[in-house]
């Protein structure tokens, strides 16, 4: 068995064991009676709104858009969810499709095998530590968290669309301190990923100043993203972090969307989507921001009152 077969066949036996652990805690919420606030615990079927945002959403992030930022600002703009658990279910919701993305072009693109695995361990470690930290975070401080993350979001998409990103190569992988450095960056790639951002973008720039070839940041960041989302969404799972129906909705809607993208529609003009989407990112991030600021504003005046 080549390396790359070797890895896949990992990842579906990795991908065998997340849909065991979400489908069991799916039947036991089913069964048990849940309170209305209790986003980890409903389990009912999925709006069509819900499934459409997952559709919407990995159809573009197949097409090169990305996933989380433009998820967060329909979820925000809907109110479908507590910003509290924005960051889980980001990770559980989309963590389907993106393996469906994983199986795709792992297997179409070259890219040196080792530096594909080390990079793929090392955000695999990078999201299991931060999804420990996330989960455990208040609603103000995930406001914060994420409203950086959406301004760095912004950033790098804005860097794509002018195209400040440095220039590649044809070189499929690194070796030495280089490797060192993918590593690491990746690590932080990983963890920051379970803070809402996404890794294809800062994935891209990493592998681009390293001397690398754009296209092999596909690969790294579709085999990074489908081997670390199932290892941080159990976490996020376990800790009740999450909304259970909106993650359903994502990964309902998000498969279909996958598979239309990169079987049918293949490819797209998306430069002036692209502007549209770093205008709407931009100002879920303000306005995250402001929430957080209002969050506290209150907390101050409950301690003054009291």
């Amino acid at each position: 068995m080549n390396p790359i077969s070797a890895l896949l066949t990992v990842l579906g036996a990795l991908t065998a064991v997340f849909v065991g652990a979400w489908a069991k805690t799916v039947v036991t919420a089913r069964n048990t009676p849940g309170r209305p606030d209790d986003d980890a615990g409903d389990a009912r079927f999925p709006s069509p709104l819900q499934i459409g945002i997952g559709a919407v959403t990995n159809f573009f992030d197949t097409l090169g858009i990305g996933s989380f930022a433009t998820t967060t600002a329909m979820f925000r703009f809907w109110k479908l969810l507590s910003d509290r658990v924005i960051p889980g279910t980001l990770n559980v919701g989309h963590t389907l499709p993106t393996i469906v993305q994983a199986f795709i072009y792992t297997t179409v693109i070259p890219v040196d095998v080792l530096t594909l695995i080390s990079m793929i361990a090392a955000a695999v470690l990078g999201a299991w530590l931060g999804a420990g930290i996330v989960c455990r975070w208040s609603k103000r401080k995930v406001q914060i968290g994420m409203g950086a993350a959406l301004l760095a979001a912004a950033l790098f998409m804005l860097m794509k669309q002018l195209s400040l990103n440095p220039p590649g190569s044809e070189q499929i992988g690194v070796q030495g301190l280089k490797l060192v450095v993918a590593v690491g960056g990746n690590f932080i790639l990983g963890a920051l990923m379970t803070l809402g951002i996404g890794l294809y973008a800062p994935c891209m720039i990493l592998v681009s100043l390293l001397g690398m070839s754009e296209r092999t940041a596909f690969p790294i960041m579709m085999g990074s993203c489908a081997f670390l989302m199932p290892v941080g969404s159990l976490r996020f799972i376990r800790e009740r972090s999450y909304s259970l129906r909106n993650a359903l909705g994502l990964a309902l809607g998000g498969i279909p969307g996958v598979l239309i993208a990169a079987y049918i529609v293949r490819s797209l003009e998306l430069k002036t989507v692209r502007w549209l989407v770093i205008v709407v990112v931009l100002y879920t991030a303000v306005t995250m921001l402001l929430s957080a600021a209002n969050e506290r504003a209150t907390a101050t005046a409950a301690a003054v009152k009291a």
